[in-house]
């Protein structure tokens, strides 16, 4: 088993080798697939818990002994597919959801080559539609992508702000401008934006490691709000924050948002506006996922932020990075997977198809949050503000660097008996909800969630005490 993943991590984290016991049992294939996605989370996994163990030392002077399954760090890739509730307008939801994704997968164009047009919203659907002038419906759509070349229709779909994307290789994402962009950056970046004086934690023994610090959540579906939801499990007050009319996938919802308050604000609106602004003054992280430039416009970019209030940790996440002539394009899971040469190379000799998880999503999600723990050291020891920088498209070039394993075949799959052991049950006011808990094992202080995942909208606008 490579731990490629893991020293690349701690290269980033630039603290030399962690002392503490850590213990990964089990290696890949765990999946139907030749990339290594559990033996990947489970060294993502296991740097967020020596993040926290640096946090949890400053704190107690201890560092605590981690363990994780390779089987169980591949479910967490595609949790929400573990998640059941009760028959409700939710579960509906969702095979609604199913349904749009079976036709956002990749589709043969005119020129031979492969495009995905993503449908996963439906004013995402209809940008698209427009474009291809044809009805919500996979064959139409299949039809209609016969009349385009696959990066006249990529040019275009963009144009409109819809979401789609060629399918390309791996040498050919490698050789675009975008790619090699990315290719010259560290899969997190942590960018000093400004002075402050050093935050030390307060000088009282903590039952969690995060207690008292305050997360701000400002994103949708599945690679931010799993960022947040990552600190909720080690006792941070996480807030969500969304607006009544932003579209949203009901179950990926249900699946993040785990151990958080939610609230609604709405900053177009200025009277709600101030009521965020006056959160941002205390709290310590800021976790957004707009296209880059889109929160500058609002005011509330990272170097204003960190003005308002010096020693923020300002997260952002997004699809293709935050330079070059893609990276103010919106994206998703699957585009991430398409440009990097990911759906390429699983489809083999065959056409491209999709991982059986969303990897590069809740890869994405669980490696800003790693970010965002080095961050809040560096500010204890240091002082400063910093703004922490993860993509989709960068947690899939990250994904490909670690090799290949044998394919075990479309039988590789995680067990029954397994995924039990890692199962939780909830109760909140949508009912019983049975999900995946954490995966991570620390000797002291196991991750766990304080609050049921809840209905956006249900909690004020306020922090804890």
């Amino acid at each position: 088993m490579t731990m490629q993943a893991f020293e690349e991590l701690m290269a980033i984290r630039g603290l030399g080798l962690p002392r503490e016991k850590r213990t990964i049992s089990g290696r890949d294939p765990v999946l139907p697939t030749r990339f290594r996605l559990g033996e990947t989370s489970a060294d993502v996994q296991m740097a967020i818990g020596v993040a926290v163990n640096d946090l949890w030392e400053m704190r107690t002077g201890n560092r605590q002994e981690l363990a994780i399954q390779v089987d169980h760090a591949a479910a967490i890739l595609r949790s929400y597919l573990y998640l059941s509730l009760p028959e409700s307008d939710m579960a509906a939801d969702f095979q609604l959801q199913l349904s749009r994704q079976a036709i956002s997968t990749p589709h043969p164009t005119r020129d031979g080559r492969y495009f995905l047009p993503h449908m996963g919203l439906p004013h995402l659907a209809t940008r698209v539609l427009n474009i291809l002038n044809c009805e919500y419906e996979l064959e139409s759509v299949r039809r209609a992508l016969m009349n385009w070349d696959a990066m006249a229709l990529e040019d275009a779909v963009a144009a409109a702000n819809g979401c789609g994307a060629m399918i390309r290789t791996w040498e050919e994402w490698q050789n675009h401008e975008q790619g090699r962009l990315l290719e010259s950056r560290p899969v997190v970046e942590i960018v000093k934006i400004a002075d402050s004086e050093p935050e030390p934690f307060p000088d009282v023994i903590p039952d969690r490691p995060l207690q008292g610090l305050r997360v701000l959540d400002l994103t949708r579906i599945l690679a931010g709000p799993t960022c947040a939801r990552t600190l909720a499990e080690h006792g941070a007050d996480v807030l969500m924050v969304t607006a009544p009319a932003l579209p949203q996938a009901a179950m990926f919802v249900a699946d993040t948002s785990h151990g958080k308050r939610t609230c609604y604000l709405d900053f177009t609106i200025p009277e709600q506006k101030k009521r965020l602004l006056d959160l941002i003054a205390t709290t310590d992280v800021f976790s957004q996922g707009y296209r880059p430039g889109a929160m500058d416009k609002q005011g509330l970019s990272p170097e204003a932020l960190a003005e308002q209030r010096p020693g923020i940790i300002y997260t952002s996440m997004n699809c293709y990075g935050y330079e070059g002539p893609f990276s103010d394009r919106a994206g998703w899971e699957q585009l991430a997977q398409c440009v990097t040469g990911i759906a390429a190379e699983q489809g083999g000799d065959e056409a491209p198809h999709l991982l059986p998880a969303a990897a590069c999503d809740y890869t994405t999600g669980y490696l800003a949050a790693f970010g965002t723990l080095v961050a809040l050291g560096l500010r204890a020891r240091v002082g400063g503000s910093y703004h922490v920088k993860a993509s989709l498209c960068q947690s899939g070039m990250f994904i490909q660097r670690q090799g290949r394993v044998d394919l075990a075949g479309e039988e590789a799959e995680i067990s029954a008996a397994s995924i039990e052991k890692i199962m939780s049950t909830s109760k909140s006011n949508q009912g019983v909800m049975q999900h995946l808990g954490p995966v991570l094992r620390m000797s002291e202080t196991m991750p766990r969630w304080d609050l049921p995942s809840q209905p956006l909208g249900t909690h004020e606008p306020v922090w804890l005490p």
